[in-house]
């Protein structure tokens, strides 16, 4: 049930502001899992997802309408995993601390979200 709850909070994410992650981390933290395991159950849910949008799109970018650029795919593809990665691991650590908070990244969504809400009211 925990876990249907904690995949459920990612629909939060389609208001401005909302985080993916951060709804997924601060339900889980609600429902009892300790801040670590919140943080690695939000991006292990991330996974499937993300490799199930690759491949879905797989084709648009190998198809004959790239053709030509197909090394730079490649090469932008390589360097997203790694940054991807890399930005996962320092998270990871980063929120093992306890003394560290999820403090600014909510301020920056809260900022993002107002920004995007009046954005779009003027468009």
């Amino acid at each position: 049930m925990t876990a249907l709850l904690l995949g459920g909070s990612q629909v939060l994410a389609l208001f401005p502001g909302f985080s993916r992650d951060g709804s997924v981390m601060a339900a889980g933290m609600w429902r009892g899992l300790s801040r670590q395991d919140a943080v690695r159950f939000s991006f292990l849910l991330s996974a499937p997802v993300i490799l199930a949008a690759g491949v879905f799109k797989a084709s648009e970018l190998v198809g004959p309408e790239t053709k030509g650029i197909h090394g730079p795919i490649l090469a932008g593809m390589i360097v997203a995993g790694i940054g991807a990665y890399i930005a996962l691991r320092f998270l990871d650590r980063y929120l093992s601390d306890s003394k560290r908070t999820l403090t600014p990244f909510a301020i920056y969504c809260l900022v993002m979200g107002i920004g995007s809400l009046i954005y779009l009211g003027i468009h």
